[in-house]
């Protein structure tokens, strides 16, 4: 259920009907927008009586909310929710360039390419410490050590650390990575995804590769109602019919998430793909859709990645990608 309050409500009467709501058994998520404040009661609304709330004179309407998911719904926080990590802030109009390998191989790899990518554009830089993998005998990351490489390219070049987390019993280790990437084989690992709810760290939730729109914005749920809302959704292609790539980049999720959900939505056109050539247009239309930011492989020797070289494409070829990104934005204002 949401409430919407008149325009200029005393402090003092908003807070009195939150404390009465709550007093009622639900849990009230304030979210105060430039032209209004909503109420969202999550909880057993079924007791509430909708009349006599809407008869106050300080509420403008009441609706219930038929969606599954309530905190990540628009209907609940009407303003664009705004990730901010370090100087970094994605979502309502700032848009984040992510960059970096599949997997850290070693200092003097991620180093270089975190120096390359930050001179391309990139405000953060991804890589993978801890690497699920079809095969349980291809290369698994470096795991603990791959985490510690990351942080020195940190010290190195000032950018901000995306890495994936695959188990609970990892978070300890995370300590100290800006942002945690929940990857597509993870989104439903409830038990994850609820103890990501108890930390303060922001969340990257990448959808799962033959999940539905409602399942990404449900496993969403799980983690703000642990109580961690720093979510940014990630759209990385899904399952098809199609043969001549990895996955197909489903890009309408881009505008339909924004509908649904007050969330930031990036692109990952790597993984969709699965075809370095194919990245460059599939980055350009991601950004023409409305999305806020890109998360792309890079790799200084693709040839001998040990993770997902076909996919990624060289720092000079990002560099180029990024102008024709700015280009879009630019046209897009």
């Amino acid at each position: 259920m949401i409430v919407v309050l008149k325009a200029g409500v005393e402090p003092e009467k908003q807070e009195r009907l939150v404390d009465w709501l709550k007093e009622s058994g639900v849990d009230v998520h304030v979210s105060v927008g430039e032209y209004q404040t909503v109420l969202g009661l999550v909880g057993d609304t079924a007791k509430i009586d909708m009349d006599l709330i809407e008869s106050l004179d300080i509420v403008d309407s009441v609706k219930r909310v038929s969606e599954t998911f309530k905190q990540a719904n628009r209907k609940f926080h009407p303003e664009d929710t705004v990730v901010t990590i370090g100087d970094v802030k994605i979502g309502g109009g700032n848009f984040a360039l992510i960059a970096g390998p599949c997997s850290v191989e070693s200092e003097e790899q991620i180093v270089s390419i975190a120096r390359d990518v930050k001179a391309a554009g990139a405000n953060m830089l991804r890589g993978g410490a801890f690497k699920p993998r079809t095969s349980p005998y291809d290369f698994q990351g470096l795991k603990a050590e791959g985490l510690e490489l990351l942080k020195i390219a940190r010290r190195e070049t000032g950018l901000p650390i995306v890495s994936e987390i695959m188990n609970v019993g990892d978070i300890g280790l995370f300590e100290d990575v800006d942002l945690l990437q929940v990857g597509a084989r993870n989104m439903q690992n409830f038990d994850l995804l609820r103890e990501l709810g108890h930390t303060d760290k922001p969340i990257l939730l990448k959808r799962g590769l033959a999940n539905t729109l409602k399942e990404l914005l449900m496993s969403a749920e799980y983690i703000m109602a642990s109580g961690n809302d720093r979510i940014i959704l990630c759209e990385r292609g899904i399952r098809t019919f199609g043969d001549y790539f990895r996955n197909t980049l489903d890009l309408s999720a881009v505008p339909m998430l924004h509908e649904l959900s007050h969330l930031p939505v990036i692109v990952d056109p790597s993984h969709a793909t699965g075809i370095a050539r194919m990245v460059a247009p599939m980055a350009l239309a991601a950004t023409a859709a409305g999305s806020d930011g890109l998360i792309i492989e890079v790799h200084n020797d693709p040839a001998h990645a040990l993770c997902d070289g076909a996919q990624s494409i060289r720092p000079e070829e990002y560099a180029d990608l990024v102008g024709k990104i700015k280009a879009v934005r630019e046209a897009l204002v």
